[in-house]
């Protein structure tokens, strides 16, 4: 009898397993089918569309349908299905553009589609408002998390099926929004943070260091300051609001601001500090850069150029952009951006819906209270043009780029408006004087998105 019991027991854990297995390789061959019927050459896509419901990618687009500029402002964001681009919209999602169902098979006529948050009429406005020079652009809901305009200069035009490919500009087939940029003085708004949150707003409202024009560290280096005759003696506030170098380069110095606090504050925002930490950002599947640095010594010079948004430091636009909200949310927490809205799938029911998604905190609510009262005072005083009658918090920067320190123009912030929570970063590559200014660029965005968000 015990023999038999064995045996019952024996077919009965093969009987489980058995239908686990069946499961298991049912429910495999379900969630993987699109990928690989996506990569088929008898499947279907559907199309991309924005949140107005304008086209953003139809892999049938011809000139004659939508005009031969249609698709330029997001070409190399949004992408296309010809492999020529790997890091788009459409390149990390095509499964969910397959008008296939595991249970009906390919549908030719499927109504499989991607609906975004995109606002196509202002990203082309403001991809136009570069003129000739190149960059990115990318703006958000920091509430929410919707992504309103991105864009990156050059582009490609996908209309053209890349017979121009030989000749297209260096970077076109990226979109620079999610790649590497020297941030230069917009990394003093992450600098400032750590002094509020090693030394608290008070200790660090009350210090005063003189700039005469530059600034001899304790290694012997000059930090130079872009006023030459100085700014003479300067809080935070000011110093913050005239980018002041010798300001910056005293206060990483300073023995309450120990470096070990700089790195923590770093580390908690996402940073890979010397090889170090670093959490990666991205949106619906395309990757953003992790931001890095390298700090050694207080009183080197790579590493106060490096918290000054030189050296060796390197982030995205898109983390310049969404580390805003850390600010203006007012609780240090970070609203992860996404840009699919909902998914439809090949029978026109919605498959996938966004939701909110933040972080824990990356510092504290005082911390986030203090530096976004410098960044409004310095909105308030500067840049009151960027969308009048409303209070926008600023911080400008210029980045030397290669070894011709070729000067690239940022600006990032965020408007504080409950009623429209918009974060943004425009960086314009290699700016002379006389050109386009990051502040027109932000001025005609800002105000097109609230005007067309009505």
């Amino acid at each position: 009898m015990k023999s038999i019991r064995r045996g019952q027991h024996l077919i009965t854990l093969m009987l489980l397993a058995f239908l686990v297995g069946m499961g298991i390789l049912i429910y495999t061959l379900q969630k993987e089918a699109d990928f690989y019927i996506s990569h088929s050459s008898k499947v279907t896509l559907g199309c991309v569309y924005d949140r107005s419901g304008d086209v953003l990618f139809d892999p049938a687009a011809k000139k004659e349908t939508y005009g031969a500029e249609h698709f330029l402002d997001v070409g190399n964001f949004i992408g296309d299905n010809s492999g020529q681009m790997t890091n788009t919209l459409v390149s990390r999602n095509t499964d969910l553009l397959t008008n296939y169902s595991f249970m009906l098979g390919v549908q030719e006529d499927g109504d499989a589609a991607i609906h975004t948050t995109l606002d196509h009429k202002v990203n082309r406005i403001v991809y136009d408002a570069f003129g000739s020079k190149d960059g990115c652009a990318v703006a958000y809901n920091y509430v929410t998390g919707e992504i309103y305009v991105c864009l990156s200069r050059p582009s490609v035009n996908i209309l053209n099926n890349y017979k121009d490919i030989e000749t297209l500009e260096e970077g076109s087939l990226l979109c620079k929004v999610f790649y590497p940029t020297v941030p230069g003085s917009t990394q003093k708004i992450f600098t400032t943070i750590a002094a509020i949150e090693a030394m608290g707003a008070e200790k660090l409202s009350a210090k005063e260091f003189e700039c005469t024009g530059s600034y001899e560290n304790r290694s012997g280096d000059l930090i130079k300051c872009h006023e030459e005759s100085g700014h003479g003696k300067q809080t935070v506030t000011q110093a913050f609001a005239n980018s002041c170098n010798p300001f910056y380069a005293q206060l990483v110095e300073d023995l309450s601001l120990p470096l070990y606090s700089i790195r923590r504050t770093y580390r908690s925002l996402g940073y890979k500090v010397n090889d170090e930490g670093g959490k990666s950002l991205n949106v619906n599947g395309i990757e953003s850069f992790t931001a890095s640095t390298t700090l050694t010594s207080a009183g080197d010079f790579e590493t106060q150029w490096g918290c000054m948004g030189q050296g060796k430091t390197l982030v995205s636009p898109l983390q310049l952009m969404a580390w805003q909200s850390t600010i203006a949310n007012t609780d240090g927490r970070m609203t992860k951006p996404y840009l699919i809205d909902h998914v439809t799938r090949v029978n026109g029911e919605i498959a996938a819906s966004a939701k909110t998604e933040r972080t824990e905190a990356m510092f504290s609510e005082e911390t986030a209270a203090e530096i976004r009262r410098i960044m409004l005072e310095n909105g308030a005083e500067n840049y009151a043009d960027l969308l009048p009658g409303t209070k926008v918090a600023v911080k400008s920067g210029t980045a030397q780029v290669g070894n011709d320190k070729r000067e690239n123009s940022l600006l990032t912030g965020f408007v504080d408006d409950p009623e429209f929570p918009i974060a943004f970063c425009v960086v314009i590559e290699d700016r002379k004087k006389g050109e386009v200014t990051t502040s027109k660029i932000t001025a005609k965005l800002l105000q097109n998105l609230k005007e067309n968000l009505k």
